[in-house]
């Protein structure tokens, strides 16, 4: 499948710093790929995610979104139609009174005809689920809700990727569970490309693809249940793992066989009741 965004050798410093935030990053995503990105406080995941829609430029190396350069000034108003950005606070990205009246500033500002706005807006907010919502005040919503407009007011813009830099770190864990669901499923049934940027372990078990960050390189890159497998290595980052990882390793020194692609709760249940149940028989037989 094509790429949508490619980091080609990318290096990265802020001006005046000595030292390299993004270190020779090689990196490619692929359309319809839910990729989680993973890494501690300074690892450099952030810095990645303004690469992509041309926040920030790279120092050295080139970044590429739908084969157009983030340098290119003339294209980049094509490349943030194509990438659009979710960040922490939800509130900051809140521009207006009335929940369907924000969904519709980004179009509205991008000169879009007042029939397709409407449109894109009832659509954006049935998407995230939040469209009996439509004539609400966002400051009387939820932290999970404001998110979910947040989202729907990029997903207004149409973007083919949206990049969450660390969208559940201000929320609840109810918050948190509403968003990943609603990106989730953004992904699985809509075909959208989504990069979540996050310090949530629990939160990657859900993606296509984990990359690891540390010291602005790429530590690990798989498949969550490959990366979660190598406990140790995680520790080392100073990164631990999903609960049902840490019990299926435990059980696993403790001589039983459980698959490390029982990432889900219920699944890790359902692996450890059919080894239960596989050892009875062993003992009766």
């Amino acid at each position: 499948m094509a790429a949508i965004v490619e980091f080609d050798h990318v290096f990265f410093r802020y001006p005046e710093a000595t030292e390299n935030i993004l270190c020779d990053i090689c990196l490619s995503f692929e359309k319809g790929s839910f990729t989680a990105v993973l890494g501690h406080n300074g690892s450099g995941k952030s810095t990645l995610a303004k690469h992509m829609n041309g926040i920030l430029l790279p120092t050295e190396g080139t970044v590429r979104v739908s084969g157009l350069p983030t340098t290119d000034e003339e294209k980049l108003l094509d490349i943030r139609h194509t990438v659009g950005m979710v960040f922490q606070n939800p509130d900051n990205q809140i521009v207006a009174n009335v929940v369907e009246e924000d969904v519709a500033f980004a179009p509205e500002n991008l000169g879009v005809p007042s029939e397709e706005i409407r449109q894109r807006v009832d659509d954006a907010l049935r998407q995230v689920g939040m469209y009996e919502y439509r004539l609400h005040a966002p400051h009387l919503l939820s932290g999970g809700q404001k998110q979910r407009v947040a989202i729907a007011g990029v997903l207004a813009m149409q973007p083919e990727l949206i990049v969450l830099d660390e969208p559940t770190a201000m929320l609840d864990p109810q918050g948190r569970k509403e968003v990943i669901s609603t990106i989730e499923r953004l992904c699985r049934d809509r075909g959208i490309t989504v990069i979540l940027i996050t310090h949530h372990m629990d939160e990657c078990i859900h993606a296509d693809r984990l990359i690891v960050m540390s010291n602005g390189g790429i530590a690990a890159d798989g498949s969550p249940a490959e990366i979660f497998s190598h406990i140790d290595e995680m520790e080392r980052e100073g990164l631990d793992v999903p609960e049902t990882v840490r019990m299926i390793h435990d059980l696993n020194e403790d001589g039983y066989d459980l698959s490390y692609s029982a990432l889900q709760a219920e699944a890790c249940a359902e692996e450890i009741a059919t080894a239960i149940l596989r050892r009875r028989a062993v003992w009766q037989s």
